[in-house]
């Protein structure tokens, strides 16, 4: 970590501003994305009254607070050091206060994206030097943490800042440490970069940070003693300020330990005990990194440490672990994703995006951060700048390139045929997220009950014009046969999800290729179908009134209720055109046809789509056009697969194997390779 602001300044990606006509467009976007992110996180937050903002400000002289103290209000979560720089903002008129402190607390996250792109190690392609600072933005603009950051009286985003510009751009030790302090004295826990800088080296820097936290602290203990006492004494270190220390806001071990329902002295001997072992592993490997050259993501390990370890660590303290997607994990290039995904989704969406909302999964859904950050400081295998995989990974395998289908339609980069298999992790978070958002689409499409059964009308008269219109007939005939009625309901519950997820499964561990080409036009038939219930809401057979038709499934519902009764609150229930029930149906129908090695394989796939086409219909939850629907919109999934990557069946020529990573030169902590060295 040696005169870090030096070796950011005249590394070799640092002056980059310029680039190619693609990747100047690309960085303009990407610029663009930014500014329109930060513009809705300052809007949300301009929407408050801004006496009802300046209340949530909890600071002594703010309408809602109390004049003596701090503290006396249990809501203002900072130190008496930040209090003591608060406390004249408060005297500012509400809607100037407002403005300001949202403007500035946007300008700091753009401030932090910035320093932290031209700090990452060298050697940088150009394309990641030009993209990084807007990628970085853009993703702490959608961040969780930004999201409350932003609220009143929150200043976490500031220590980052003062973190980073003392690592990389201040120069002299002095200057440095002073930043570093002052970091620790607004948010204690940062004061664990101190050992850090002892043990990179930099101990006049680590000497300069602990004096002025300590006379940061001492200065609001002369100005504040009662205030002090409160926060460091009778809350230790500003615990149970600003909600429960059980609370799920509460990112940090001790909080993790009082929600799995610790308490006493032994939760606080537990807590203790794995605290230090946090410190000890997360130093160590932050004192690494940083002889390596990696000085982005010790920092970010030593944050992550930080903020899991301190008594009360918030949401809004982990902006850390955003900056920690610097470090490079895996020795494949299909592995090279997963990290920084995992990251992004568990800074961006919520715990109950990522995971369902079982009783088993509680301890891991409510601490996503805190594992996040616990993952990045002690746990997650950063590759050295030595490693012959730091560079030039183990490239993934490609099939034949495939010519275009039509010459205004080029087949696009990112849909080349991969032979190998693709990460698990990866896979699975992406089908969580995927499934999640599909689910949350289909519940907000429009619930017009006029709209719908209108609709309604108007499928079942094309189907008198057609003479399909078979579904009451079948209905009636299944409800007066019991065994039937109880087979048709079985299969109707327990197959939607289970054969697909059945057949995925199979394909990623025997046929990883063809994997990749089923799962793509699953996913462009489902995200077609989410069009289809945005544009056409449709009142299912059961949910049409006077028709007589019998739900089998649900059970007998109030028609008379303007809401259909309780199954309205589950989900859409006129998300019914297309049917996704007989389109993935037909999707796994067609996938075993066209792959299974045997006859009888292939009879059951085919039987699969006839069986659900007769048990949507026959218990009333689909028309028979939904299922053309369906089938239409699964076609034209396996059509645009075909159309971006070519036919399902390239592969590679014959002889033509996996290339192996070509050994790079072996890069010291400062950059330079042994070439280079020579060369000098």
């Amino acid at each position: 970590m040696a005169n870090a602001a030096e070796h950011s300044g005249a590394n070799g990606h640092a002056g980059v501003i310029g680039g190619n006509g693609r990747l100047g467009a690309l960085r303009l976007l990407l610029w663009a994305v930014a500014g329109v992110l930060a513009l809705r996180q300052a809007a949300a937050v301009l929407r408050v009254p801004p006496g009802e903002w300046l209340s949530d400000f909890h600071l002594p002289g703010s309408p809602g607070s109390l004049l003596g103290s701090l503290y006396d209000g249990g809501q203002f979560t900072g130190t008496p050091f930040s209090g003591l720089v608060l406390k004249p903002l408060v005297g500012l008129a509400a809607p100037s206060l407002e403005v300001a402190w949202t403007c500035v607390t946007l300008l700091f996250v753009a401030a932090v994206g910035l320093v932290a792109a031209r700090g990452l190690p060298d050697p940088v392609p150009r394309r990641t030097a030009l993209l990084a600072a807007p990628v970085l933005v853009a993703l702490m603009m959608a961040s969780l943490p930004v999201r409350e950051a932003a609220s009143p009286g929150q200043t976490a985003v500031l220590p980052v800042l003062l973190v980073l510009l003392a690592v990389f751009r201040v120069p002299g030790d002095r200057p440095a440490g002073f930043l570093v302090g002052l970091a620790a004295a607004l948010q204690p826990a940062l004061l664990l970069f101190a050992p850090l800088l002892w043990l990179a080296g930099r101990r006049p820097t680590a000497r300069t940070a602990a004096v002025t936290f300590a006379g940061a602290t001492a200065l609001s203990w002369a100005a504040l003693p009662r205030d002090s006492w409160t926060y460091w004494v009778e809350h230790l270190a500003g615990t149970g300020l600003g909600g429960a220390p059980d609370s799920l806001a509460n990112q940090s071990v001790h909080g993790a330990l009082l929600r799995l329902g610790l308490t006493g002295p032994a939760e606080i001997l537990l807590y203790l005990a794995l605290a230090a072992g946090i410190v000890w592993i997360a130093l160590r490997r932050a004192a690494r990194y940083a002889r390596d050259g990696q000085l982005l993501l010790a920092v970010a390990i030593t944050g992550c440490a930080a903020v899991a370890v301190s008594p009360a660590g918030w949401r809004h303290q982990l902006l850390w672990v955003l900056l920690a997607v610097a470090g490079k994990v895996g020795t494949r290039a299909a592995d090279r994703p997963v990290w920084p995904v995992a990251v992004v989704l568990a800074m961006t969406l919520p715990s109950s995006v990522l995971l369902p909302n079982l009783a088993a999964l509680a301890p891991v859904r409510d601490n996503v951060l805190l594992l996040a950050a616990l993952a990045a400081a002690c746990a997650v295998p950063f590759l050295p700048r030595s490693s012959a995989y730091w560079r030039e990974p183990v490239p993934t395998a490609y099939g034949r390139p495939a010519a275009a289908r039509w010459s205004r339609v080029p087949l696009l980069p990112f849909w080349r045929h991969v032979l190998s298999r693709p990460n698990l992790l990866l896979e699975l978070l992406l089908i969580r997220v995927g499934y999640s958002l599909y689910s949350h689409i289909r519940a907000a499409a429009p619930t017009s009950r006029s709209l719908a059964e209108g609709h309604g009308s108007e499928i079942h008269g094309i189907e008198k014009v057609l003479g399909i219109d078979i579904e009451h007939a079948v209905n009636q005939a299944v409800v007066n046969t019991p065994w039937l009625e109880a087979f048709f309901n079985f299969y109707y519950t327990s197959f939607h999800f289970v054969v697909p997820l059945t057949i995925l499964a199979i394909l990623y561990w025997r046929r990883p290729g063809d994997y990749r080409w089923a799962r793509a036009s699953l996913g462009l038939g489902t995200v077609l179908a989410l069009i289809g219930f945005w544009l056409y809401p449709l009142a299912p057979p059961r949910l049409m009134p006077a028709l007589g038709f019998v739900d089998t499934v649900h059970g007998v519902q109030d028609l008379a209720n303007p809401q259909y009764g309780a199954m309205t609150a589950i989900s859409n229930q006129y998300a019914a055109m297309p049917s996704l029930h007989f389109g993935w149906s037909l999707w796994c129908g067609i996938v075993v046809v066209v792959l299974a090695p045997k006859g009888w394989q292939k009879l059951l796939g085919a039987l699969h789509p006839l069986i659900t086409v007769c048990a949507i219909v026959v218990t009333a939850n689909h028309w028979v056009l939904d299922a053309v629907g369906g089938a239409l919109v699964v076609g034209a999934g396996f059509g645009l697969v075909y159309v971006l990557s070519g036919p399902r069946g390239a592969a590679l020529p014959a002889g033509v194997g996996v290339p192996r990573p070509r050994v790079p030169e072996r890069v010291d902590a400062v950059g330079a390779s042994s070439g280079e060295r020579t060369r000098a």
